[in-house]
């Protein structure tokens, strides 16, 4: 009996999270990570700039290690981040001089990203700047006996389990929507496309009102939610390429 969870027989896929991932995400040919604040968003900013990210799951000894290793800049957390550091804030990034490759840490983007890559599949990075792209280069890459999974990473809640976030909702929504031929769309990617259709007029507004937009806010890091806001502002693609995601042609 085939796996229900994982939507089978729609070529457009969606669901949340590591767990998602793994459900819905192995077997496909072409999965999407979106994690819009900030992971993604921060990758586009960097794979712009034709900057190298090595994703990596933890930011500690292991981490310094890995980017040592790899001839890397070690993105550090935004709030130790001093003048001239580069963080998971794609201000940053944008900023930051003289820097081609770098190691960003990330719980929930980047992790997601190195899980379904060991599973085979081709992984992109996709946010609310790239999906017109993102959507464009899926549709030229992909077979047509083959399926699309677009995750949403989300965040977690203290006590470690997933707190779907909007803004992923949205993000993924938006390169489902702009998906074209790659159909029949599953009920869940459906309605995350549904869901980016009734805010995308508003983009910018929501993002800083919605629960993780406000976080940021909070935290003094507004800069951030108004390039997540970019909408199509990137032409690049984040594809991760054995270790490290690079601008696919």
């Amino acid at each position: 009996m085939a796996n229900l969870y994982a939507q089978p027989g729609f070529r457009a896929r969606f669901d949340w999270g590591p767990v998602g991932a793994d459900t819905v995400g192995s077997g496909a040919d072409i999965v999407a990570v979106v994690d819009v604040l900030s992971f993604t968003t921060a990758l586009s900013v960097a794979v712009d700039r034709g900057i190298d990210v090595f994703p990596y799951r933890w930011r500690d000894e292991t981490a310094i290690a890995y980017a040592q290793r790899h001839d890397a800049v070690l993105a550090v957390g935004r709030s130790e981040a001093g003048d001239g550091q580069i963080s998971l804030s794609a201000q940053s990034i944008r900023r930051a001089d003289d820097i081609r490759r770098l190691v960003l840490p990330s719980p929930n983007g980047s992790t997601i990203a190195q899980r379904v890559a060991a599973s085979g599949s081709r992984v992109i990075g996709v946010c609310l700047r790239n999906a017109e792209a993102a959507a464009a280069w899926i549709s030229s890459n992909v077979d047509k006996n083959s399926y699309v999974t677009v995750i949403a990473a989300g965040e977690r809640w203290p006590d470690g389990s997933l707190r779907p976030a909007l803004e992923d909702l949205w993000g993924a929504g938006a390169l489902l929507a702009k998906l074209a031929g790659v159909r029949p769309l599953s009920p869940e990617a459906a309605a995350a496309a549904a869901a980016y259709r009734d805010a995308a007029d508003r983009l910018p507004e929501l993002l800083r009102e919605c629960t993780s937009g406000r976080e940021l806010i909070a935290y003094g890091y507004a800069d951030d939610v108004t390039v997540a806001a970019e909408v199509d502002a990137s032409q690049s693609v984040p594809l991760l390429t054995a270790d490290h995601f690079t601008a696919a042609t």
